[in-house]
């Protein structure tokens, strides 16, 4: 498995309602391609308190490295991507993002 791993510093401006609709549309991917296990997305509950500004993301999990290829091709996956760099601090400077393969090791 692939958990794809997104932190986004959205700018100031943006508010809580604006992010909320484009986690919806970033949501409206899941059930369209069949190497998408699942999707999370909200702003960070940590009590450790080290976001450093990325106050949201999201995870989604992916079968295999051409589940996740075939989600960054996805022209939905493309224009809310595009939607998140615009509303993100400094472009794509405000996103981070982290695929960590997964190895069920409990077989």
């Amino acid at each position: 498995m692939i958990r794809h791993i997104v932190l986004i510093r959205f700018r100031g401006d943006v508010g809580e309602e604006k992010i909320a609709e484009l986690f919806d549309e970033l949501h409206e991917i899941e059930g369209k391609l069949p190497g998408l296990i699942g999707m999370t997305s909200g702003r960070s509950e940590s009590p450790e308190k080290m976001e450093r500004g990325y106050m949201h993301g999201f995870v989604a999990d992916f079968a295999d490295w051409n589940g996740l290829q075939a989600y960054q091709d996805h022209p939905d996956h493309q224009a809310v991507g595009a939607k998140l760099t615009e509303h993100a601090e400094g472009g794509k400077d405000g996103i981070l993002c982290f695929d960590l393969p997964v190895v069920d090791d409990k077989s």
